[in-house]
């Protein structure tokens, strides 16, 4: 399904493992469970950025401590373990899109710029976890890439609650970056469905 307005929602890291392991994920849930529906419904294609490492190790460098440190948490992040399949509740759902990424931007070594641009998608529209890193990470990749970018903000956490607000109040504006809460973007966005709400 192509978004009739070139925008895309992109939903990072709101996996299984996550969700279990880190209490501040959790907080996120409710919000995206309003987002992702509003979206879906108004035809704005849905993709979900899933965290994942081979259980070889193949893919983590003996040097990258963040990594190392997340592949010794084992299953929470096994590329191919049920820990990292989506949030069940959220999706994915038929027509939603699943990137497997392996670092912390969405777009670094991943399939992500060339789904966007197979869908005619300029617009992104991000949240998941966490703001400090796959968020951040996201969107300083599609400023590069020349994307136009949102940030729900309510949509995002961080287990720092004043790096969260420092990259909402100050970094990601300064950027161009527009970020809004969930409710905003849904009525701004979302065009509104004929009949009783």
């Amino acid at each position: 399904m192509t978004s009739s307005r070139n925008v895309g929602l992109i939903v990072g890291d709101v996996q299984r493992g996550i969700i279990a392991q880190f209490g501040f994920a959790r907080q996120v849930l409710p919000t995206l469970e309003l987002v992702i529906p509003a979206a879906r419904a108004h035809d704005i294609d849905v993709i979900f950025l899933r965290a994942g490492f081979r259980a070889s190790g193949a893919d983590i460098n003996h040097r990258n401590t963040l990594f190392r440190n997340l592949f010794e948490m084992g299953e929470v992040f096994d590329a191919d373990s049920p820990s990292t399949a989506i949030e069940p509740g959220l999706g994915p759902e038929k027509g939603d899109t699943v990137v497997l990424k392996r670092r912390t931007s969405g777009f670094f070594g991943t399939e992500l710029d060339l789904v966007l641009r197979s869908k005619n998608i300029d617009h992104i529209v991000i949240c998941g976890v966490a703001t400090g890193a796959m968020v951040a990470a996201t969107v300083f990749a599609a400023s590069d890439l020349d994307y136009r970018i949102t940030v729900l903000r309510d949509a995002c956490a961080d287990s720092d609650h004043t790096v969260h607000n420092l990259l909402m109040d100050k970094l990601f504006p300064s950027r161009g970056v527009q970020v809004l809460d969930a409710e905003e973007w849904i009525d701004t966005y979302c065009e509104p469905t004929p009949g009783p709400r």
